[in-house]
């Protein structure tokens, strides 16, 4: 395992948010500032959704998360879907942008199983709507 997701409150974080059994439904990494080289820690994790996750987002950060969300075509149908999302603020300076995407597939080795990767600059694109349509849309069928 690399030295970027090598805490093990990752793997923790990761199995709490996939275990139905429990409320939390997402979590963030963030780049540790007191290690070099790069280490993400779990920064945040909550109960509160995409909103709640996407509440805590900056513009001059680069953010991993991973979410559970609840999706069906009725009420008696829901099923959890896992969402990946590499935010990376529009004010983030210029090389963590450039390190984010090859760093992925290091985070990619601990969070392994999702629906639908969301990579964006905009709060927009994590409106709660559009995601839950982007995962609609990797399902399938949909009846």
């Amino acid at each position: 395992m690399s030295k970027l997701v090598s805490d093990p409150e990752i793997a923790k974080k990761y199995d709490e948010v996939r275990d139905d059994k429990t409320e939390t439904n997402w979590l963030a990494l963030r780049y540790s500032p007191d290690v070099k080289p790069d280490q993400l820690i779990v920064s945040a994790a909550g109960t509160g959704g995409l909103p709640e996750f996407t509440s805590q987002l900056g513009d001059d950060e680069a953010v991993f998360g991973y979410l559970r969300v609840a999706i069906g075509n009725d009420e008696y149908s829901q099923r959890a879907k896992f969402v990946f999302v590499r935010w990376c603020g529009p004010n983030t300076k210029v090389m963590r942008k450039a390190k984010l995407g090859i760093q992925s597939g290091e985070v990619t080795s601990v969070i392994r199983n999702y629906a639908v990767e969301v990579q964006t600059d905009s709060k927009g694109d994590l409106d709660e709507k559009v995601v839950l349509e982007k995962v609609r849309r990797a399902m399938g069928a949909n009846y």
